[in-house]
């Protein structure tokens, strides 16, 4: 398959894509600099970055109902990415996740889940969240039916989760859960949230949720692309329970994109030589997800095509994270970064038109 040559855009660049001249510009770069995949987050922070019934129905209005210009920002991307080349796979950045406060958690408070102590929340990148409950059915209709609404009704390749497509280990302590747990195995839920049995049965009960997720995606789509962008897998596995290599294995992902988000070199060649992966490029396209700078924390241009050119040696593509900081936050000057890019990427490299 064709080399993946990714990158996010997330709610860091609203600028970007609320204004139909910034996107044009965007997507044109992107096609000009020989990219061929846009991940434009759609769900983030508990609100769908587009119009949605079924989010509406679950008392969530919409976060940005429509680019400033009035248009409909996703059909305006997917039109604009498709007529230049490139792949469109709307990514649901927040998976499980939302904030406490949320409309998503406020309406819906029998959708979170807990930690054992009786707290509902977790302090992370994305600052203080609460976290759905993946195994409620309730929560997995709405996931579900938020998926089909958007590709029945966007012209768009695929979507894609990532690394809060899951539940870290500490959660799983309410009512229902715990109940569950007990009708189905007998034993009251361990007070060690590492207890192997307890992982197991945590992590088997979401990949049975990734099992119907994508027999219903491929129902609705079949040529749509079931794309996961989940941690190196035995830290997905073990903090996370994400048994990402089990989706693979069964033929439920038709792209893996590993967050391999490291500061020297020899830490991101360790990953990307693992197992697993290997066992992924056999069977689906394989990319590593690469920084390319945070706000508060940039990185050079000459680490980034390192990063890049050891990827490509292990026959993996690439995907950044994320827009803005490939050449607009970013230690050097836009020309030097863009020319990085031209560099990497000197030719035209589409993918399978779907």
């Amino acid at each position: 398959a064709p080399e993946i040559r990714g990158v996010w855009i997330t709610t860091y660049d609203t600028d970007v894509v609320i204004d139909r001249t910034k996107l044009s510009t965007a997507i044109s770069d992107l096609a000009r600099l020989n990219f061929n995949t846009v991940y434009p987050v759609v769900w983030n922070s508990g609100y769908a970055l587009f119009p949605s019934g079924t989010a509406q129905r679950a008392n969530i209005q919409p976060f940005i109902r429509e680019g400033i210009q009035g248009y409909d920002i996703l059909e305006e991307l997917a039109s604009d990415a498709h007529s230049q080349g490139l792949s469109v796979i709307p990514w649901f950045e927040f998976g499980f996740m939302a904030p406490q406060t949320s409309e998503l958690a406020v309406n819906h408070p029998n959708w979170l889940t807990q930690k054992r102590d009786g707290s509902q929340t977790s302090i992370g990148v994305a600052g203080e969240v609460a976290w759905l409950n993946p195994f409620h059915p309730e929560v997995q209709q709405f996931l579900t039916n938020l998926v089909l609404e958007l590709i029945s009704r966007y012209d768009v390749d695929g979507i894609q989760f990532d690394d809060h497509f899951s539940l870290p280990v500490e959660f799983g302590y309410d009512d229902f859960t715990t109940a569950l747990y007990r009708s189905e195995t007998g034993r009251s839920a361990p007070a060690d949230p590492h207890n192997p049995h307890w992982v197991d049965w945590r992590a088997s009960k979401l990949t049975a949720y990734v099992e119907s997720l994508h027999a219903a995606v491929k129902a609705r789509r079949p040529q749509a692309v079931f794309s996961i962008a989940p941690n190196p897998y035995q830290y997905a596995y073990d903090a996370q329970l994400q048994d990402w290599r089990t989706w693979v294995q069964s033929d439920w992902v038709d792209e893996l994109i590993v967050q391999v988000y490291r500061d020297n070199l020899h830490a991101f060649r360790e990953q990307i030589y693992k197992p697993e992966i290997a066992e992924a490029q056999r069977k689906i396209p394989t990319a590593a997800g690469i920084l390319t700078g945070l706000r508060n924390a940039p990185v050079s241009m000459s680490f980034i095509k390192e990063q890049a050119l050891t990827a490509r040696a292990a026959g993996l593509g690439c995907t950044f994270f994320f827009y803005e900081s490939l050449w607009e936050h970013s230690p050097e000057p836009m020309a030097d970064r863009q020319a990085g890019f031209q560099a990497l990427f000197p030719t035209p490299l589409l993918r399978a038109s779907l």
